[in-house]
């Protein structure tokens, strides 16, 4: 089997069925998605890491091919999905990147069960506390759907009745180079996306972030990720331009270095694939 040859699988953890996809051989790294899209987010990294590292990447709980269960979208439980994962597959200790949402549960599992890491990655978030305490109309401006999505019943509603549009409609506008994002992985986001339960899922994502996320993040507020941290954001991107990322992860972190990818914008992985896998490699080959 070529090392960068993916399988598919699926295992019940935390209480939930995950979609997860394998490839390559070497020391686990765990690679999570955002909103609105699926673990085929890393299709373009795959063949660069996988000769270097055992790949293993879900779809989060309420996106892809997992379950989308009525609850358990704070970032804690889906943090301990991953965990639970890991511990079935035999990793004591795992490298973790996330993108987006998939960043956040990367932020509540270096809290949780930052034993097991030996570093953690972010691409292009600031920590979810850090937004709401900083919010100005500019930012707001930019991330409407942090406060749309949460609206109970009339966010699914609306988003149920044109999906295909809403979804276009993020991956163009966050991206600094939409056509990186191929019409084949648009179709491919679409199919999870117009799924049972998925629109529901990703707005309990969204309702969460505002909700139990923030109240875990207040009763944790002096706690720091102890294990390296790396940031990497897209410098045609939103977070870049209103927030001082590296300043941000500073303070929630001991160890944090990272910069801007010049020529991408929010969906690094697509848009920059050869600039985040050299990242990647140089992050975790040297912990």
């Amino acid at each position: 089997m070529a090392a960068n040859e993916i399988q598919h699988h699926s295992a019940r953890v935390n209480g939930v069925r995950l979609h997860y996809a394998t490839a390559g051989a070497g020391a686990p790294l765990y690679l999570l998605h955002g909103y609105p899209q699926s673990g085929h987010m890393w299709r373009k990294v795959v063949p660069l890491l996988a000769p270097h590292f055992q790949l293993v990447i879900p779809d989060l709980r309420g996106y892809g091919d997992s379950d989308k269960p009525l609850d358990g979208y704070d970032k804690r439980t889906m943090a301990r999905d991953i965990r639970e994962l890991a511990r079935r597959l035999g990793h004591s200790r795992i490298h973790l990147c996330g993108h987006d949402r998939g960043a956040r549960v990367c932020h509540r599992y270096a809290l949780d069960h930052g034993e097991t890491l030996t570093g953690v990655m972010l691409v292009d978030i600031v920590p979810t506390r850090t937004f709401f305490d900083r919010l100005t109309k500019e930012t707001a401006q930019g991330t409407w759907h942090w406060f749309f999505l949460p609206v109970a019943d009339l966010a699914e509603t609306l988003i149920g009745a044109n999906p295909e549009a809403v979804l276009r409609h993020f991956l163009r506008s966050w991206a600094g180079h939409p056509e990186a994002i191929e019409e084949a992985a648009v179709q491919e986001y679409l199919r999870t996306f117009r799924m049972p339960g998925t629109i529901r899922a990703s707005c309990a994502d969204y309702r969460a972030g505002i909700g139990a996320d923030l109240e875990q993040d207040r009763a944790d507020e002096t706690q720091r990720i102890e294990v390296p941290v790396r940031v990497v954001w897209g410098g045609m991107g939103k977070a870049g331009a209103t927030f001082d990322i590296l300043a941000a992860w500073r303070e929630k972190a001991l160890r944090v270095e990272g910069r801007a990818i010049p020529t991408s914008g929010h969906f690094v992985a697509e848009e920059a694939p050869d600039e985040l896998a050299h990242e990647i490699l140089g992050f975790f080959r040297a912990l």
